[in-house]
């Protein structure tokens, strides 16, 4: 059997690893790990190369990462620990070298969810919820530059993740978080009238009431399937 794809989905409360093959489907098992808080690189590393040791035969890495990622260096990591411990680590490298020197490609972790859960077709965003909050903007199935945009004002001085994020929807409930939510989704349709808004993220199971329309739910799973498409043509820009 051809060598698959390890692909891990690198989260604030959660960490993902499974090995697929270029279609995105999983070869054999799935593993799932709570994230250490605080977690540094060191620890983050170690406990990934950790769980690839029990997962299949890989010849490639693919790495979404809950931060800004340029030219293959974190700029921010705000949902792990402290970002000056990460700025300017070329996190995919260093994964890479511990891991038999197969090439790695690393993006921002919104990103390759969205690779996974866009059709392809005119302008998709895609928001992604759990410990922080997530997006990604595609059109035409290309990914467009990245948007911080979880950080970013959404209602008086509280950002996206202030009002969106897992804290805010424990300390609120799922009713009040569900109202930021709409407020989102308009100001998204208003900033950039997309054809198309997916929804991921642990968090998207708590989404309640009928949903505006175009605005689809995706997988969970999609954080690690998009591995695949992450590794199908030329490296991503940025």
């Amino acid at each position: 059997m051809t060598p698959g794809i390890l692909a891990f989905d690198i989260g604030g409360s959660g960490l993902k690893a499974a090995v697929i093959d270029d279609d995105g489907q999983l070869l054999g098992e799935h593993l799932r790990l709570p994230t250490p808080h605080p977690c540094p690189p060191g620890l983050l590393v170690d406990t990934l190369v950790g769980m690839a040791a029990s997962l299949p035969a890989f010849d490639r890495i693919a790495i979404g990462f809950p931060g800004m990622i340029r030219h293959g260096r974190v700029l921010t990591a705000v949902n792990l620990s402290k970002d000056d411990e990460w700025r300017g680590l070329e996190l995919g490298r260093v994964l890479s070298d511990r891991l038999g020197g197969r090439p790695a490609r690393l993006v921002n972790d919104a990103d390759m969810q969205g690779m996974a859960l866009v059709t392809g077709e005119g302008l998709e965003f895609v928001f992604t919820f759990g410990t922080g909050v997530g997006t990604s903007l595609f059109r035409d199935g290309e990914l467009m530059p990245h948007m911080e945009l979880g950080h970013h004002p959404l209602h008086k001085d509280a950002t996206y993740e202030e009002c969106l994020g897992e804290a805010a929807r424990v300390a609120a409930g799922n009713h009040h978080w569900n109202r930021h939510l709409r407020r989102a989704l308009a100001m998204v349709e208003v900033l950039l009238r997309p054809d198309r808004i997916h929804i991921g993220g642990g968090n998207a199971r708590h989404v309640e009431g009928e949903l505006p329309p175009g605005v689809v739910i995706g997988s969970n799973e999609a954080g690690l399937l998009g591995g695949a498409v992450l590794w199908r043509g030329a490296p991503p820009k940025g």
